[in-house]
């Protein structure tokens, strides 16, 4: 059924458009100023009775999730499976939206977690091509649902050139990072 079909007929304004990227910036530096100070600046509430040292694991199953479900909306789109593509690229962006949750939740109980490990240059490397290419996930994603809600699908297809293989690699990277994390820190008892 068509977004017509269901009384959704997108705006065809440049003006929403414009009001629509701007809403898209604000969100998406507000994240990125909340990340930088959960990151940064807050070093956790350790002793408030809160424990959530499962959440890495939990968070790691969310981006492996978002990865598969991104391949899964590749190929379906590219059998033009449309319905089936919209399905898994919403699932998509919900498994990445719960891994956003449960890290931003784990980061304020616990603060950041430090490598121990002894390949450090290697790590830190992987992590900041990780944490780079993971910033503009969001407001790509966004985008991309716009166009493809405003059935706009020629520049739907040219953000998604860039944003699939991007945010494909920040999932599994995401991944990744966890078992090199859980391979180098000590256990705890």
């Amino acid at each position: 059924m068509s977004n017509a079909a269901l009384g959704l007929t997108p705006p065809s304004s440049p003006s929403r458009d414009r009001s629509f990227f701007i809403a898209i910036g604000v969100v998406s530096a507000g994240a990125l100023a909340l990340l930088a100070w959960l990151l940064l600046f807050r070093r956790g509430t350790e002793g408030t009775g809160v424990d959530l040292r499962f959440m890495p694991a939990v968070n790691a199953g969310f981006n492996a999730t978002a990865a598969v479900l991104l391949l899964g909306g590749w190929i379906a789109i590219k059998r033009g499976a449309r319905r089936v593509h919209q399905n898994l690229m919403v699932s998509a962006f919900a498994a990445s939206a719960l891994f956003l949750v449960g890290y931003l939740a784990y980061h304020y109980i616990h603060g950041d977690t430090r490598y121990v490990g002894d390949f450090r240059g290697l790590y830190l490397t992987l992590l900041a091509s990780h944490v780079l290419l993971s910033m503009p996930v969001l407001p790509l994603a966004l985008v991309a649902f716009y166009f493809s809600w405003r059935q706009q699908f020629t520049r739907h297809r040219k953000v998604t050139r860039w944003l699939a293989p991007i945010w494909l690699y920040v999932s599994v990277t995401g991944v990744v990072v966890f078992f090199v994390l859980r391979g180098a820190t000590p256990a705890v008892p």
